[in-house]
């Protein structure tokens, strides 16, 4: 990203929210999709060319997911998620301008529901507040990212994500042995077998953040 990489993550797990059960499995598919498709970019997809083109055509995706269900917190999540790995991925002269839409993105998500994608709206986005630089280079905000990583941690105590995140932000703090701590318990998350890749490639940067607390 842009502190020291501009983010890459994965939301948790879809809750269900107020529409038909026809219309909510149509659109927990369609986000899904998206999903399972930033996780075969980001831990799969060799070449950064390759990637970058991938995550292209998966934001255009993303936006028509968003259009097709408008008011809905998670595909707005999935469209910021996808805009802040673009971010990653930008040259100098645009990473900023394409955190800020994550960061807006995923905040229009949050205010719809706080408790979306199993606490993912309120992770994703303190997760951008603790890896953008603060000022006067950019909008982050240690604050602001604790608090809103204590509160998914709050929704999903026993996360993959949730563990992971917080204890990279420790780490990120200095804090070692708390990081440590959170990122034993992220391993200790049960698997997903809906998802596998993201699954097996989170835990991998598990341990290697395990290997930096020492």
């Amino acid at each position: 990203m842009i502190k020291r990489s501009v983010l890459t993550f994965l939301a948790a797990p879809l809750l269900a929210c107020a529409l038909p059960s026809a219309a909510f499995a149509d659109m927990a598919s369609d986000v899904k999709a998206v999903n399972d498709g930033w996780a075969h970019i980001t831990y799969e997809v060799k070449g950064s060319s390759t990637q970058t083109k991938a995550l292209d055509q998966l934001a255009k995706q993303a936006a028509t997911i968003v259009a097709r269900y408008p008011g809905k917190a998670e595909p707005l999540l999935w469209q910021g998620i996808i805009t802040s790995e673009q971010a990653n991925r930008a040259n100098i002269f645009h990473k900023m301008s394409l955190a800020t839409r994550a960061r807006d993105l995923i905040a229009k998500a949050y205010s719809l529901d706080p408790r979306a994608a199993d606490g993912g709206a309120a992770l994703s986005l303190g997760v951008l507040y603790y890896k953008v630089p603060g000022s006067p280079i950019g909008w982050g905000d240690d604050e602001k990212a604790q608090k809103l990583l204590k509160q998914a941690l709050a929704v999903d105590p026993n996360g993959l994500d949730s563990n992971y995140f917080y204890g990279d932000y420790l780490l990120d703090q200095g804090d070692k042995a708390g990081a440590k701590t959170y990122l034993q318990k992220a391993l200790q998350a049960p698997h997903d077998p809906a998802r596998p890749v993201w699954d097996a490639g989170r835990r991998r940067e598990v341990r290697v953040l395990l290997g930096k607390a020492g």
